[in-house]
């Protein structure tokens, strides 16, 4: 997925009241973006470091662009904006890069499903041998000690939507979580129990009631984002 139009260079501020990130421009001039992530951004919003904004000509905006990447002082490039694991995960479902999911002609967006009353992120379906597949979508950003985790902080969202997907299983459809890794330095992840220990528990349980869990890797430029490689979930 390439970046159009293409991003522009600055050095980050500071990133407050969430949805909100003051940068520096080359030039030396202050400007407030907006920064679509509602996670705590743990590791990957230092003060100083390099990043790459998006640019918008919507008269309508409030804002005159979108936080998009972030470098590490590893010079690890790390993808902030929530909303391309999506999309994402969209290309990479239709070019045949995730190999477990292969095989399903049919796909619906923002579904709504369970006993919780939520919306799954897709809907799989029209495959010749195996039933719809109920996928949930999950960014993972956060980097310790060369490990990576999920969640960030503590999602009751994220433990609500297990529970979802298991009860899926249980009524005979294939359900799947997707960690879409959108951080160069993360290598293998796993979920944060040192975080979030319910969410932990969750996804054991989730596992071994037959929910497929997989990791997926993104090559990222600034120039752009793709998911290109299977990573391991410890």
């Amino acid at each position: 997925m390439l970046f159009d139009p293409p991003l522009s260079s600055a050095t980050l501020i500071k990133r407050y009241k969430r949805f909100l990130a003051d940068i520096t421009l080359s030039n030396g001039d202050q400007i407030t973006v907006h920064c679509a992530n509602t996670g705590a951004m743990t590791g990957c919003a230092g003060e100083g470091w390099p990043v790459y904004y998006s640019k918008s000509n919507n008269p309508k905006r409030k804002l005159p662009g979108s936080l998009e990447l972030t470098v590490s002082p590893d010079s690890h490039l790390i993808c902030v904006n929530t909303a391309m694991a999506n999309k994402l995960v969209e290309e990479a479902l239709s070019n045949g890069i995730i190999t477990e999911l292969s095989g399903y002609r049919g796909l619906k967006r923002e579904v709504k499903y369970g006993q919780e009353n939520s919306r799954i992120d897709f809907l799989l379906s029209e495959h010749d041998t195996a039933p719809d597949c109920y996928l949930e979508v999950k960014m993972v950003t956060l980097l310790e000690e060369g490990q990576g985790y999920f969640p960030d902080a503590v999602t009751t969202r994220g433990q609500k939507h297990l529970r979802e997907l298991i009860e899926q299983v249980e009524q005979g459809y294939s359900a799947a979580l997707l960690f879409c890794v959108t951080h160069t330095g993360i290598d293998s992840m796993k979920a944060a129990a040192h975080i979030d220990p319910a969410y932990a528990q969750l996804l054991g349980e989730a596992i071994s009631a037959g929910v497929k869990v997989l990791a997926y890797g993104c090559d990222i430029s600034e120039k752009e984002i793709k998911i290109d490689r299977p990573l391991p979930v410890g």
